[in-house]
């Protein structure tokens, strides 16, 4: 176990030839339905922001206040709910058909506005000569999900992303429920995209989803929509992520098996669903590709992956550097040897 006073250790390195360029610390912990630790590394105590890594529990409140019965949402909508899409043609036609659906618009959306973030996307608006909207946000299908769930609930949805608003109080609720933790008041923050995110340990966060892959611990309808939140996101994994996405590359690979979801900050949870474990990560600077790469490795030690999606892990668990003559020089690694030693 590690004290909030030690440094986490390095699960990370950067290698140019042969020499160590950078080093990323990280904590991670993998747990089962009932609560067991099989792998912990780190201080996974310490509150941190889970920022888009959690979308799926807070989709929970769209079962609690009707709104996936009372606008009859399809595992598409549920699906664009959890995600973290990159803008593309079939994302933005979601989430306009999501907000017409409940008969709203992207003017209602107030997650705001910035260019697709795929590269291939934001060059088609730009050869039509077209200005993006909130629907190109990489969070305007959760905040799609959020309207929905104001409506349901009767409430005006203006200012849906106040901490205060009941449609946040019900969001914040549903996190607390699964992850059994009390957020603070003292460790919240406003995310990218407006809405609160909560600080809580890497712990909760991979009980949670461990629950919410196994129901175990929660009530049997919170337990229904948590199936039908995971079904919805492994069914349309393009929707949760988008082209070269690792969340859909990794969720096509292994068929139902694997909820994924990263977050910004280098923040990872998911569940790991026919063996019934959660898992959290973060990595203590931040740095994305070191996420991909740590998530990876711990789903090649935990997920029993077969060949073809062993071949895909690798890719990302070792991800080789290319100079811009395409010679490589180098590469980004987990240290699978901690990951593996983490089981308890």
């Amino acid at each position: 176990m590690c004290k909030h006073s030690e440094a986490n250790p390095v699960l990370v390195e950067a290698r140019r030839g042969d020499w160590v360029e950078n080093r990323h610390r990280a904590a991670f912990i993998v747990r089962d339905g009932d609560g067991r630790m099989i792998a912990r590394v780190g201080d996974t105590a310490r509150p941190v922001f889970p920022r888009s890594a959690v979308k799926s529990m807070q989709a929970l409140a769209i079962f609690v206040s009707g709104a996936a019965r009372k606008f009859d949402l399809s595992s598409e909508e549920l699906a664009l709910a959890c995600a973290s899409h990159q803008g593309e043609a079939l994302h933005v036609e979601g989430v306009t058909r999501f907000l017409d659906h409940i008969g709203l618009s992207a003017g209602d959306l107030e997650c705001g506005t910035h260019p697709p973030t795929s590269p291939a996307a934001r060059e088609a608006l730009r050869q039509r000569h077209e200005q993006p909207d909130a629907r190109s946000n990489n969070c305007s299908g959760k905040h799609s999900g959020m309207l929905a769930t104001s409506l349901a609930l009767g409430i005006d949805p203006h200012g849906y992303v106040c901490r205060e608003h009941p449609t946040q109080k019900l969001v914040r609720e549903m996190i607390e429920l699964v992850t059994g933790e009390t957020l603070s008041l003292d460790r919240v923050g406003t995310d990218g995209c407006s809405i609160p995110t909560w600080a809580a340990p890497l712990d909760g966060f991979a009980l949670g989803f461990a629950r919410m892959a196994t129901g175990t611990g929660l009530p049997p309808e919170i337990a229904a929509a948590a199936q039908r939140i995971f079904d919805a996101a492994t069914e349309h994994p393009f929707l949760v992520g988008g082209s070269d996405n690792l969340d859909t590359l990794a969720m096509e690979a292994f068929e139902g098996r694997l909820m994924l979801k990263g977050g910004a900050e280098g923040v990872y949870c998911g569940a790991i669903r026919d063996r019934g474990l959660g898992f959290a990560l973060k990595i203590d600077d931040g740095n994305a590709a070191a996420s991909r790469a740590l998530v990876a490795a711990i789903l090649l030690e935990f997920a029993d992956p077969t060949d073809a999606e062993r071949a895909l892990l690798d890719r990302y668990a070792t991800q080789r550097t290319k100079n811009v003559r395409g010679l490589e020089v180098g590469a980004l690694s987990a240290r699978r040897d901690l990951v593996a030693a983490a089981r308890i």
